[in-house]
């Protein structure tokens, strides 16, 4: 349905930073890079992000949240742990979340920007 986001950030050094980091272990890393830009993805660019003068601001309760689709539940461990050593906050910690279904694997993060961040394995154990 999608063919990308794009987000506004503070300073793309901190999410580059970041975002390396976490979404790493998932399989998408940074395909683009230009002054104030940045494009992750596995193969192509899914998700831009851009320095902006004006970023949404952070909103606990708006809803807004964005899920990465993980390889492995070791991927979202991963994740979660490494976004936690670049500027990210605990949004709940790795582990299965019978509500959302069976296999429903997943870590939640808020990144250096206020926006809410997911990682989710459907894989069983």
């Amino acid at each position: 349905m999608l063919d990308h986001v794009s987000i506004g950030v503070r300073d793309t050094n901190a999410s580059k930073r970041f975002y390396d980091a976490a979404l790493e272990p998932l399989g998408y890393s940074c395909l683009s890079q230009s002054p104030g830009s940045l494009g992750y993805g596995a193969g192509t660019v899914s998700l831009w992000v851009n320095e902006a003068a004006r970023p949404v601001a952070a909103d606990k309760d708006s809803g807004l949240h964005f899920c990465f689709a993980a390889p492995t539940r070791e991927s979202v461990d991963t994740f979660h742990a490494n976004a936690l050593r670049t500027g990210g906050r605990d949004n709940g910690a790795p582990g299965p979340r019978a509500d959302y279904g069976e296999n429903y694997y997943a870590a939640f993060v808020i990144d250096p920007d206020g926006y809410r961040i997911e990682a989710y394995c459907g894989a069983a154990g």
